[in-house]
Parts: C-alpha cells; sequence; structure tokens
C-alpha cells in the first residue's frame, strides 16, 4: 500500500508533459485566431483602400480631368458630366448591400484594365500635339473611368464588381462624344425634329414649305438650327429613361423598350418644342421666338417628354416582378 502513492504520483507527473501540449495546443490556436483577426481588420474597410486609389488616379490623369471640367462647362452636349460621378456614388450607396464587408482581392482580373489605362496614358503623352484635342480628351477619360473600374475589381473582387455592374457601367457617360459622332447625333436631332415639327404644322392647318432645316411660313422663316436640336435635356432624358429603366424592370427587353422610347421622346419633344414656339409667334405675339420661352424652357418641354413616357412606363410595368415586389435581387453579405 505504501507503493500506491508513489506510482500515482508517477503517473500524474507522466500526465504532465501530455497535460502541458494539450494546454499549448489550446492556447496556439488563440494565437492565430488573434493573428487571423488582425489581418482580417486590415482589410475590413476596403472603401479606404479603393479612396487612395481614387486619388491616385485622379492625380495621373488630373490634366485630362481639368480639361474635362472646361469642356463640359462650355459645351451644352457635355454639361451633364459633372453630375455623373455623384450619380455613380450614390448608386453605388445603393447597392452597397451587394458588396463584402472586407477585401477580395483579384489582381489578375484588374491587370487588363490597369494594362489598357496604362497605355492609353503613355500613347497620349507621347501623341501629344500629334492629335487633335477633342479625340485626345475622350481616350484619356476613356483611360480614367478603366482605372477606376481596375481599382473596383482589384480590391472588391470580379463577383462584386458584376454585382454592381451597372453602376460601374455608368461612368461611360462620363466620357465626352468624339465630334465626328457629336455631329451625327445633333444632325439626327435636327431631321427628327423638323420631321415631327411639320407634322404638326400640317395637323394644325398651317401652310408652310420645308426646305432642308428650313420652313417657310406665311411671313415667318424658321429654321431647325444646330443650338436647336435639344441635345442637353435630350440627353437629360436618356440618362433619366436609363435609370428609371434599371430600377423598374427586371427584363432586359423592357429595358431596352423604355430606353428606346426615351430616344424617341427626345425627339418628339424637340419637334412639340420648334411648333409650339412657330405657331405661338405666328399667331399670338412674335416675341415668343426671342422671349424666355425660347432660351430657358427647355425644362417645360423636358417634362413634356416625361409626360409621354408615363403611358409606355406603367404599360411596360403591368406584370413585370418588380412592380408586384416579388422578384429580390442577390445580395452578397
Amino acid at each position: 500500500m505504501a507503493l500506491c502513492p508513489p506510482a500515482e504520483s508517477a503517473e500524474r507527473e507522466g500526465r504532465r508533459p501530455s497535460q502541458r501540449k494539450s494546454t499549448q495546443s489550446l492556447s496556439q490556436p488563440s494565437s492565430n485566431r488573434t493573428g487571423l483577426k488582425l489581418s482580417s481588420n486590415t482589410s475590413r474597410n476596403p472603401w479606404f483602400l479603393y479612396a487612395a486609389w481614387l486619388v491616385l488616379s485622379c492625380l495621373v490623369f488630373f490634366k485630362p480631368l481639368v480639361a474635362l471640367t472646361h469642356y463640359s462647362l462650355a459645351n451644352d452636349s457635355a454639361s451633364h458630366i459633372p453630375l455623373i460621378p455623384v450619380v455613380v456614388a450614390a448608386l453605388l450607396f445603393l447597392d452597397r448591400r451587394k458588396l463584402p464587408g472586407h477585401g477580395h482581392f483579384d489582381f489578375l482580373a484588374a491587370l487588363p484594365f490597369v494594362v489598357i489605362a496604362a497605355t492609353i496614358q503613355a500613347i497620349s503623352s507621347i501623341a501629344v500635339g500629334q492629335v487633335s484635342p477633342q479625340p485626345r480628351l475622350f481616350v484619356l477619360i476613356l483611360g480614367w473611368i478603366l482605372s477606376l473600374i481596375a481599382g473596383f475589381v482589384g480590391i472588391f473582387g470580379r463577383a462584386a464588381a458584376k454585382s454592381v455592374w451597372f453602376s460601374l457601367a455608368f461612368l461611360a457617360f462620363a466620357v465626352p462624344l468624339p465630334q465626328n459622332l457629336l455631329d451625327r447625333i445633333i444632325y439626327l436631332l435636327q431631321s427628327g425634329s423638323a420631321a415631327v415639327a411639320g407634322w404638326i404644322f400640317d395637323a394644325s392647318g398651317t401652310p408652310n414649305w420645308r426646305d432642308g432645316f428650313m420652313f417657310h411660313l406665311p411671313g415667318w422663316n424658321i429654321e431647325v438650327a444646330r443650338e436647336c436640336s435639344g441635345i442637353r435635356s435630350s440627353t437629360a432624358l436618356v440618362i433619366l429613361a436609363v435609370l428609371v429603366a434599371h430600377f423598374s424592370f427586371s427584363k432586359f427587353w423592357k429595358k431596352a423598350v423604355f430606353v428606346a422610347a426615351g430616344l424617341l421622346m427626345m425627339i418628339v419633344k424637340n419637334g412639340v418644342r420648334i411648333a409650339t414656339l412657330s405657331l405661338l409667334a405666328k399667331y399670338v405675339d412674335p416675341e415668343f421666338l426671342f422671349g424666355r420661352l425660347h432660351h430657358e424652357g427647355g425644362v417645360v418641354f423636358f417634362l413634356i417628354g416625361l409626360i409621354l413616357l408615363v403611358p409606355v412606363y406603367w404599360l411596360l410595368r403591368r406584370g413585370d416582378p418588380l412592380s408586384s415586389g416579388t422578384h429580390h435581387r442577390e445580395v452578397t453579405v
């Protein structure tokens, strides 16, 4: 019996190393968990990293951005551009629940965007003086937008970028159109507006003779000039139609039809504007062609374009899942 305590003592002694090992094995995951927590905290706020990338991109493309600001302030066709980054920021805020709470770095997916943006910047720097300013500005701003997309994909990952593709694609509205393309769009607006105005003149019984963009009315000659194309209000109407289509319709064909209707309505409302001012000048007061309604009445006819879109909107909304609330978009936490 006197030998039992030493045996028990020896047994306890034999268990002590294993107990120490188990204690160490239990304490080791604790230190690992702390390390993972610290590393997770470093990527817990990917927006800080993206803000730094945004600042870097703006510094690299600083001169083109300054030129874009001056261009947008001096041209009606680009007056919407300063608002596009604000709209994109609002769209990303609305889609914030789709984005992960920490960074999912995917530099391989971002590499093509970075390469294209860097190539654009390098070629544009070499070609200074060899290319006219407007096409060069178009290319440089496109490179800037690609750099913003590259940073987003690299920091948040391709899955997150895919979930907010509309917000990123909306940045395309910030690219100033090349002059050749812009001239063609304005010409189409002039042609369509002149056609609509001619139909209204005929429907109202007003004698008229059309010669290209010139209408010869009794005692009046009305020209649908380039300045009368309504490019600024038409661009605003198309942008609004794109936003409404994105949030209101779940099927692509409905979105396409609504945007196409917006393109049509921007021509119709401008034709209504030209015919209305002409008829008011002829039958009411000639000053309508030179007054505030002519120079500042774009908002009035813009609202007319929106009103014309309402029937199309309600027709497309019928039976759409988004109208009944049965359609739920995928949310990534």
